[in-house]
């Protein structure tokens, strides 16, 4: 079977339906026997997934991707699925942990929160909802050279991005160079109250620096060398976000695949 068309466009009625994007997921793994699709818990009334890649050595990149954690911010999801059916079997013989979404509720719903009310990307301190302990428990003794968040924001003047890197040198101006030929960074120089540049903010990161662990909190204090939260403009349209989505994986993971393959011992993730 060949892979789909990166550019097909993902409408509205289809990015927030979650039946379609799970047998989407399915299909593919059907397709990439080094991989495999679980049900960890259940959120909502709905199944949650995660794709895994089967055993793995130490010597190999590990990855980390996760896209709907808030239910209003749905490009994460349709970019992730994107880029997984055209560039994932390019991945064979890596660590791989995937979770498509982690929020369907809201997804469905268009609402920001899942159906308890809680904004799950500041639960990550706390076992009590039981769909943030779920993932945790997929997660448990996992270790990840490079995490990415998949994320919106309606204040967003273009892509921009958090980087949070226990190791240097730091990614996040090259990454926000090779993506701005797609789209510009955010202009402006203080996001969320943060100095910013190019769309790149990067700051110390402390236990109780928020109410409660966001998802890049937990995957730097415990999994992740390398975390990014990255961001698109919810204004912008739709096929655009999804597709801006796409190719900063590609780029974020041609970045990692350089880092471990410095010869080219591997092909380009595109």
């Amino acid at each position: 079977m060949s892979p789909a068309n990166p550019h097909t466009p993902f409408l509205p009625d289809k990015v927030r339906n979650y039946r379609l994007l799970t047998q989407k997921w399915m299909r593919l793994v059907r397709r990439l026997p080094f991989l495999k699709l679980r049900f960890y818990g259940e959120a909502g009334g709905y199944p949650l997934i995660v794709v895994e890649s089967e055993g793995g050595t130490d010597d190999v990149p590990s990855l980390y991707l996760s896209a709907g954690i808030h239910g209003d911010e749905p490009a994460g999801a349709g970019g992730l699925i994107q880029w997984a059916e055209v560039s994932l079997h390019l991945l064979k013989g890596w660590n791989i942990q995937i979770f498509p979404c982690l929020n369907p509720w809201g997804l469905e719903r268009n609402i920001r929160t899942d159906a308890e009310g809680h904004d799950l990307n500041r639960c990550y301190q706390s076992r009590k909802v039981p769909q943030i302990a779920a993932q945790l428990a997929a997660m448990k003794g996992r270790r990840y050279d490079l995490a990415i968040t998949l994320h919106e924001d309606y204040d967003a003047r273009g892509f921009y991005l958090y980087e949070i890197a226990s190791q240097r040198f730091h990614w996040g101006e090259s990454l926000s160079e090779s993506l701005s030929a797609s789209m510009s960074p955010d202009s402006r120089r203080l996001i969320d109250s943060i100095r910013a540049k190019n769309g790149v903010i990067r700051r110390k990161v402390k236990k109780g620096l928020l109410k409660g662990d966001p998802e890049a909190f937990r995957l730097h204090f415990h999994h992740a060398k390398r975390t990014f939260t990255f961001e698109t403009p919810s204004e912008d349209f739709l096929v655009r976000r999804v597709e801006i989505h796409r190719k900063f994986l590609e780029i974020s993971l041609n970045k990692l695949q350089s880092e471990y393959y410095p010869r080219g011992f591997s092909k380009s993730i595109h």
